[in-house]
């Protein structure tokens, strides 16, 4: 047991406080069934209680059924385990900088409250138009897309379509070499489940999306990040990390990175799949953001032609969040894998998103909705920089497309305390330890310059750097 103590129990007695120190341990599998709890002495010394006080909590978790004695041997955890809390493994104890506070405070938060650190378009950017009349389309057409089950591969115009629309991007596949899925968190979720296995290694970089940390997390993997540099990750450091922990798999951007916007460099992407087919690594490509780009960066999967590259895509960035389809594309032996274990998990995908999809992006006016979507980003991020440099926060580079800016405060501030002062001001940002395995980005935020154009944010913003920087300058003077 370690940093535990009943001074860190708010709230009720002494026994109470040391049962819900191994309950929490237990909730957030540091103590597995059929794990041996401390000894009674050992444990009343981490917990600065009395011996009393632990056997009596133990007693009282052995009549709940949570663990049980075996004279002459100890306690031992029972089992089977509640479900499992993806908040209580591994959690931080700061909320601001937890990465499903962030998406849950995002979500369900009313329109009243800006949403800088939010990840998605606001709704009046996107096509609605287009949307409106596939769904007209869709309401006068066969009945069958409206109320079958789509083919396990998923719907064939659609993944004939990608498949063309890949191509622009240097990768080459067949139809029958892509699946649909619900989205790209599904698609990742599908990748996951059928490429790995409880303590395998999975590398990610950092900083990186933070769902990531989230899913990984959900599949009992072990984490371990690389620095994410403005050409890609270090790969020094990248091949060290082969070397030392032997990973299964890393899951990248390798076109507009989230959250730094970075653009994977032709040298970097050559030098990853070298050092990936020495070690055997598979690679997951997540592609979300690929209609941003002006030029297209390079692609790992291009480049490898989908040998140990896995490349996946969806549309709720440029199309809509609420029509859920994305789709992976692979070597065709792991895709026919992933078809059997999408028929076994979810047994089809949704026809009626898919078909909806694919009539909006047939409608001519789509290209029309990107070409002027991406002119409206790139004088957003200008404004929007230029807003954060006159009040001190400074962008890490200036991205070539997309719609987020990595930027670093003021030294001496942290962004998660800015980010407990804007809540209340009714303003949500995503703090830069989120994103962090390492926790070595404190000083960052993620800003999505498309929900960063009212005034108001940037006033709370100022507002509470002066503030904080204020009470530090009390707190250091009292010090001394």
């Amino acid at each position: 047991m370690d940093d535990l103590s009943v001074k860190n129990i708010v709230g009720g007695t002494r026994i109470e406080g040391v049962m819900a120190a191994i309950s929490d341990r237990i909730a957030g599998r540091n103590l597995m069934p059929g794990a041996r709890l401390p000894s009674v002495r050992s444990f009343a010394k981490t917990m600065q209680v009395s011996v009393s006080t632990v056997v009596e909590a133990y007693e009282r978790l052995a009549a709940e059924g949570v663990i049980r004695s075996r004279p002459g041997s100890g306690f031992y955890v029972c089992g089977p385990l509640p479900p499992l809390l993806l908040s209580e493994t591994g959690a931080r104890s700061d909320l601001n900088v937890d990465p499903l506070w962030i998406s849950r405070q995002s979500l369900e938060v009313g329109d009243d409250m800006l949403k800088p650190g939010c990840g998605w378009l606001p709704p009046s950017w996107l096509p609605q138009a287009a949307l409106r009349r596939a769904m007209r389309t869709l309401a006068r057409g066969d009945v069958g897309a409206l109320a079958n089950y789509g083919t396990p591969l998923g719907l064939p115009p659609l993944r004939q379509l990608l498949a063309r629309r890949l191509g622009e991007h240097g990768i080459a596949a067949r139809p029958d070499q892509i699946m649909l899925t619900e989205s790209g968190t599904q698609a990742i979720d599908l990748l996951c489940r059928f490429l790995l296995e409880p303590g395998d290694t999975v590398l990610v970089d950092d900083p990186c999306y933070f769902n990531f940390h989230a899913l990984l997390r959900a599949h009992r993997v072990n984490v371990v990040s690389v620095p994410f540099t403005p050409t890609g990750p270090d790969v020094e450091l990248f091949g060290q990390a082969l070397e030392r922990h032997r990973p299964r798999l890393y899951v990248t951007n390798s076109a507009i990175h989230n959250p730094t916007g970075a653009a994977l460099s032709p040298a970097t992407a050559h030098r990853l799949l070298k050092l990936a087919e020495a070690s055997d690594l598979i690679i997951i490509e997540d592609d979300i953001f690929a209609d941003f780009e002006d030029v297209p960066a390079p692609r790992l999967a291009a480049y490898d032609g989908l040998d140990r590259v896995i490349h996946i895509g969806s549309f709720s960035k440029t199309l809509s969040a609420s029509i859920r389809c994305g789709f992976i594309a692979a070597r065709p032996d792991w895709i026919d894998g992933l078809v059997d274990l999408k028929v076994a998990s979810s047994f089809s995908c949704g026809q009626l998103s898919a078909e909806l999809v694919y009539l909006a992006l047939k409608d001519g006016s789509y290209r029309k909705h990107i070409e002027a979507l991406r002119m409206r980003l790139a004088k957003t991020m200008n404004e929007v920089a230029a807003r954060l440099e006159a009040i001190g926060i400074v962008p890490w580079l200036k991205p070539q497309a997309g719609m987020f800016l990595w930027c670093r405060l003021p030294e001496g501030l942290d962004a998660a305390d800015v980010a407990r002062v804007c809540l209340p001001e009714g303003i949500i940002v995503a703090p830069g330890n989120a994103f962090s395995l390492s926790d070595t980005a404190g000083r960052f935020i993620r800003f999505n310059v498309a929900q960063s154009t009212d005034p108001r944010i940037f006033d709370v913003l100022e507002t509470a750097m002066r503030r904080l920087t204020a009470d530090r300058l009390v707190d250091g003077g009292a010090a001394n």
